[in-house]
């Protein structure tokens, strides 16, 4: 009993403990979390024999290629899929770290091959999967499509059209629910493409549809997409037939806000390139501030916090080939309103509208950044489902209006602010004037007062001294439990084989008993310290509850469940018989690891 009543203050004192520091943690102005522009994409395209004829020369592949290399490596993930009436082959949501992880997803598209039947219902499903296992929810999910929208199925396997058409429905349905929005790209070379099926996914998930009659298209509609779904816009910089001497292109750095800027050169043939900053100096490409990419379709320089102001961009071509550059420009920035300070709301109130551009959280105070901006706020009647827009005023630090109730209706207000490279909106804010006097307006505030950052912590001053006391036995029962931790014993053994991904040979299994290890054990412990296996020290193995493993991955190694990539950086529970791929990243070779309790 005694054990038990001690066991039950131990847990509440934990969590009084974990309470205290979690408060403090988000009181604390340094720790707040922002949600930023990033997104975890799935590309999907079809691969059967039906595409052939319509993308002969794998422009479909270029094109994913370049939105693999317009990302940002910051915390991005991409997936790809390619089917024809099964899963030919997938790469999970992979977290876009390095050039190297870019490279890897590229490698990975230039490997796709053709089959001979195709059901579009498996792609969109596979792709729906692949975002449930992985998406984080601080990214835009998005599904990206590429397809000519017509089924060719396999009579031998007995699947149906009708079996074919209701599961489609059933992945566009919870793609709808879940916030994925899937653009497709119907390619129509051959006049065969099945515009309806399409431009159904694309507006039931709240996508886009586009279609083109060339696969040379593909690339500039990718840019397009990528640029949509995260606020972005393409701008055009020069389009010209090259002479085969080097042609100059001036290339305008709107603002110091610009985090980088992606310039494609779309051309069939080799360029090339030389670029120079506002000063008239030459820039190194590649370097640490440029980086280049090429493909078969495309040359991308991604400018990395380029200096505001006018560069000059010079590129020499292949005599009568054409030549189109844009520029897309990524943003860290959010718009964000400032609280409506009025909770009941009727006819004919006034409301003031206030909003202003922000980056982690900070008001920025940019007049060279605000000057081409134009604001607009967007009015929802959510009584007579109707909308309406009016201009606010640019005030040079933020957009400032009013909106006047005109009835007593619910309204939903949006803030939209853009210039030519970029838009952003706010959060909804809700005002419910239907019942005159006790309407009241919902929305998330985005920024704290300094008044509220400067004042103590109240729980001290209220708990005097058996707030510190509380601490102190809370402090030390932390403690205890850190070691107890520490101590833990493990349960089983797991197996261990290694594979050569370049031979394809295959170690035989060895067994490790975990119950010689205490509190965590490093797969490179397992491993007998190879050297070459050096990279998975920083994978470690933690006992976990009711006979469970839990593995944690701080390297660079990738770790595969069931052919989808898991994010364990925080930690993930392996049960009995689980099995797990760890890549690793310095020699071409594979961990797999069985558990078995």
């Amino acid at each position: 009993m005694k054990k038990l009543r001690f066991g039950m203050w131990y847990r509440y004192a934990l969590c009084l403990m974990f309470l205290f520091v979690t408060v403090i943690w988000s009181a604390h102005p340094g720790y707040a979390q922002t949600v930023g522009n990033n997104m975890d994409a799935v590309l999907v395209v079809d691969v059967s024999n039906s595409m052939t004829q319509s993308d002969k020369n794998k422009v479909s592949n270029e094109a994913m290629k370049m939105f693999v290399d317009m990302t940002s490596i910051q915390a991005n993930k991409i997936g790809v899929v390619s089917y024809t009436d099964k899963i030919e082959r997938e790469k999970a949501l992979i977290q876009v770290n390095s050039e190297e992880d870019k490279k890897d997803i590229k490698a990975f598209i230039d490997s796709l091959q053709k089959g001979a039947y195709t059901d579009i219902a498996v792609g969109v499903t596979e792709a729906v999967k692949i975002l449930d296992a992985g998406h984080d929810p601080a990214n835009a999910p998005i599904i990206v499509l590429l397809a000519d929208g017509n089924n060719f199925l396999n009579k031998a396997s007995g699947r149906t059209q009708s079996q074919s058409d209701q599961e489609l429905q059933e992945a566009v349905k919870a793609a709808k629910a879940k916030g994925y929005p899937i653009y497709t790209i119907g390619l129509n070379a051959d006049g065969q493409l099945n515009r309806t099926t399409l431009q159904h996914i694309a507006a039931e998930t709240n996508g886009k549809f586009f279609e083109t009659s060339t696969a040379d298209k593909l690339p500039q509609i990718l840019s397009e997409i990528f640029a949509n779904h995260l606020k972005l816009k393409v701008v055009p910089a020069k389009s010209f037939t090259a002479n085969g001497q080097t042609q100059e292109v001036p290339i305008s750095i709107p603002n110091a806000s610009v985090m980088e800027a992606n310039i494609s050169i779309m051309s069939g043939k080799a360029v090339e390139v030389k670029l120079y900053d506002p000063s008239g100096k030459q820039v190194p490409i590649p370097s640490n501030e440029v980086r280049l990419s090429k493909s078969n379709a495309y040359t991308m320089l991604k400018l990395v916090k380029p200096q505001q102001g006018d560069w000059k961009l010079q590129v020499k071509g292949v005599p009568k080939e054409k030549i189109d550059i844009n520029l897309i420009f990524n943003y860290d920035l959010q718009l964000a309103a400032e609280p409506i300070k009025a909770t009941s709301f009727k006819a004919g109130d006034v409301v003031p509208i206030k909003a202003a551009l922000e980056s982690n959280g900070q008001k920025l105070a940019s007049p060279d950044l605000y000057k081409p901006m134009k604001a607009t706020l967007i009015v929802t009647d959510k009584t007579d489902n109707k909308t309406s827009e009016q201009a606010l005023q640019n005030t040079g630090s933020g957009f400032e209006g009013s909106f006047t109730i005109p009835a007593d209706h619910s309204y939903e207000l949006k803030i939209k602010a853009e210039d030519s490279s970029f838009y952003r909106e706010t959060k909804p804010i809700a005002i419910d004037a239907a019942k005159t006097g006790t309407g009241a307006t919902t929305q998330q505030p985005t920024t704290t007062s300094p008044a509220a950052e400067s004042k103590p912590f109240p729980w001290l001053t209220v708990l005097g001294g058996a707030g510190v006391l509380l601490l102190l036995v809370g402090g030390g029962l932390y403690a205890w439990a850190i070691w107890r931790k520490a101590n833990k014993g493990f349960a089983g053994q797991i197996a261990i084989e290694i594979v050569d991904e370049d031979t394809g040979e295959k170690s035989s299994p060895q067994y490790k008993k975990l119950s010689a290890f205490k509190g965590k054990v490093k797969l490179h412990q397992l491993l007998q310290l190879a050297p070459e296996f050096a990279e998975t020290d920083k994978v470690i193995f933690l006992p976990g509850k009711n006979d469970t493993l839990i593995i944690e991955n701080r390297s660079t190694c990738r770790i595969e469940k069931a052919g989808r990539v898991l994010d364990v950086s925080r930690g993930k529970e392996l049960k009995k018989n689980d099995r797990i791929k760890i890549s690793l990243t310095n020699v071409n070779k594979s961990v797999f690891v069985d558990y078995i309790v």
